[in-house]
This record gives structure tokens, C-alpha cells and sequence, in this order.
């Protein structure tokens, strides 16, 4: 099972790629960040100066959105970076959450969401798509190749992600959940005549190596936030009676508002709706040997990566501990 990390994009952005260069060191597989464009710089720049600094490490967003950005552009910008670097990206995409409620909008619909997906990846691999009714190709990309990863939690995406997807993302990092939605996945791709193992299963969520359980709890409490904002899409879309299960659900009953202007940071004001059970299902918290005994739970249900938020007040012990422990005991 591969290991990556996740940050945002804060300045100064060299920062980023000082942290992106000691993950690589470390072991991590993959050096995820956000895309949200007015809360943090804009990733893409970043990633190249990233990919030009390390050997081996793959980028990618986590995750953008088919609203921000034009597709040909996403799947352009994609490709160029390959092209100069080596084939090490991903793209990771989903229906959209801050980067476009922080300007107005709301989030793409699941049709949008599908046809940029068909898009992306197939201009990301050099291959000829329709977009708008204009048969399009990057001719220049014929040696690109781009998986396009989709985040869902929903039952409709779950199964356009199983459709379309070449990896799902699940940010959290609860086994039964992480279960339910990958069958979820894995059936929708066997009915559309997929392989359903070729899929790649990305579990992202915070980590926290360390004993103080309830420190740890607060630092990461913001997690159960950010995760109820699609939750409660879902919820008002669904219904809670049965569409998803009951204990990604139940939680968000005494969620009022939210600021994202704290999107996503420790001590977010607006998560204190967040119990502690929630916040030690969703996240990996605790000694060394507690995060090895969740993953390996996570990679038996068939997770391929999972990917550490790295958002909180001990960023180097723990990005060293999962360099020393974690990534050697999952590297075989």
C-alpha cells in the first residue's frame, strides 16, 4: 500500500515544495494538495516547481473541480507537466466544494462531473475526445499518460466513479464506511464491464502520531467539518433513510453553518458540532502501533493508498514517524 500526504497550499509556496521534498525522502508516494484557489495559492504552479525538485514523487490535486477551471485546460496543464517531468501526475477530482462555493456558485452536477472526467483523462492521454461537439486532441500529448481519480460519497457518484474513474478517492478513514463504498464502486464498474480491481482505492484523512489522544482529537476535529459539507449534500439530495450509511449521516443533525474561511484548518470554530467518536473513525490517531493496525484494516478491505492530511500543529514528527514506521511496514 502506498502512502502520500496531503497539504495545502499556504505561502510562501517554496515551503510547500521544501515539505513535498522531505516526503519524498521519507518514502511518501504521492504529494497531494488542495484545490481551492482564493483560500490558497493556486496548485499548479506549485507542482511544477515541486516535480522539478524531486525524482520520483507523483502530484496532484485533492481535489479540483470541473467548475474552476476549463477542461481542456485542466487536461493541457496535466499534460505539459508530464511531458517535462516524466508521467508524475494524478489527478484527483471531484463535484466541488470551496473552490467554488467561496465564489457563489454551488457544486457541478454529477453529469458535469462525469463528462469532465471522460474528458480530462482522455485528452490527459493523448487520446481524441468530444467536448461541446468538438472532437478535440492534444496531439502534442501522445506519450501522457493521466489517471483521473474521482471523490465521492454519494451513491450516484460512487457509481459514476466505478463507470468512468481510473481510482476513487473516500476522505475519511473508516474501515465499515471505507467497505461499504468500495463494493459500491467496484459494482458499478463490474456493470459497465470494467475490471473492477483495476480500479486504485485512495483512503485520505488526518494523521496524528502521538499520545495525547484529546489534543489530538482537536487538532483534527476540523476534519468531520469539512467531511459534513458533502455529507450534508447528500443528506439533502438523499434523505437519511438508508441511501448512505447511518454513521456518516447521523453526525451532521447538529451542524449549523459553516466559515471557509477555516476550511480545513485545526481549531476550525465551525466543527465543535464534531463528536469524538466521529473524529476517531474518520482519522488516524495515536501511537505508531494504533495507525498501523487501522491501515492494515484499510489495505485488507483493498485500500492501494492512503494519503495523510497533514494539517496540524506536529506536521515533521509525524511525517517522520510515518517515514521510520509506517512506510517501511506497508512498502512490501
Amino acid at each position: 500500500m502506498d502512502i502520500g500526504v496531503v497539504l495545502q497550499n499556504d505561502p510562501p509556496a517554496l515551503e510547500i515544495v521544501e515539505w513535498a521534498k522531505k516526503a519524498e525522502a521519507a518514502g511518501f508516494s504521492h504529494f497531494w494538495t488542495f484545490d481551492s484557489h482564493v483560500l490558497w495559492q493556486e496548485p499548479f504552479v506549485v507542482y511544477s516547481a515541486i516535480l522539478g525538485a524531486t525524482e520520483r514523487i507523483v502530484v496532484g490535486p485533492m481535489v479540483t473541480n470541473p467548475g474552476t477551471r476549463d477542461w481542456t485546460v485542466t487536461a493541457s496543464t496535466f499534460a505539459t507537466l508530464n511531458e517535462m517531468y516524466g508521467n508524475r501526475t494524478v489527478c484527483g477530482i471531484g463535484r466541488g466544494d470551496s473552490a467554488l462555493r467561496v465564489l457563489g456558485l454551488t457544486p457541478q452536477t454529477l453529469g458535469q462531473l462525469r463528462e469532465s472526467v471522460l474528458a480530462i483523462k482522455g485528452l490527459g492521454n493523448g487520446e481524441k475526445v468530444t467536448v461541446r461537439g468538438q472532437e478535440l486532441q492534444l496531439a502534442w500529448a501522445a506519450d501522457s499518460r493521466l489517471p483521473v481519480w474521482v471523490a465521492a460519497y454519494g451513491p450516484k457518484a460512487l457509481a459514476i466513479t466505478g463507470e468512468v474513474g481510473d481510482g476513487f478517492i473516500l476522505q475519511l478513514a473508516d474501515p465499515d464506511i471505507a467497505e461499504w463504498m468500495i463494493k459500491a464502486v467496484r459494482k458499478a464498474a463490474a456493470g459497465k464491464g470494467r475490471d473492477p480491481d483495476a480500479i486504485k482505492f485512495c483512503v485520505a484523512a488526518p494523521a496524528y502520531v502521538g499520545d495525547d489522544l484529546d489534543h489530538q482529537r482537536e487538532q483534527t476535529r476540523w476534519f468531520g467539518g469539512m467531511v459534513g459539507n458533502h455529507v450534508a449534500d447528500i443528506v439533502a439530495r438523499y434523505g437519511s433513510s438508508g441511501a448512505v450509511p447511518q454513521a456518516l449521516t447521523d453526525y451532521i443533525k447538529a451542524r449549523q453553518g459553516y466559515d471557509y474561511a477555516e476550511h480545513g484548518r485545526a481549531g476550525n470554530s465551525h466543527t465543535t458540532f464534531v463528536p469524538d467518536e466521529i473524529v476517531d473513525r474518520f482519522c488516524v490517531l495515536g501511537p505508531v502501533e494504533s495507525h498501523l493496525k487501522k491501515l492494515a484494516e484499510l489495505k485488507e478491505l483493498g485500500v492501494d493508498q492512503f494519503a495523510v492530511y497533514l494539517q496540524h500543529d506536529a506536521k515533521a514528527e509525524t511525517l517522520a514517524s510515518y517515514g521510520e514506521h509506517v512506510i517501511p511496514a506497508f512498502s512490501s
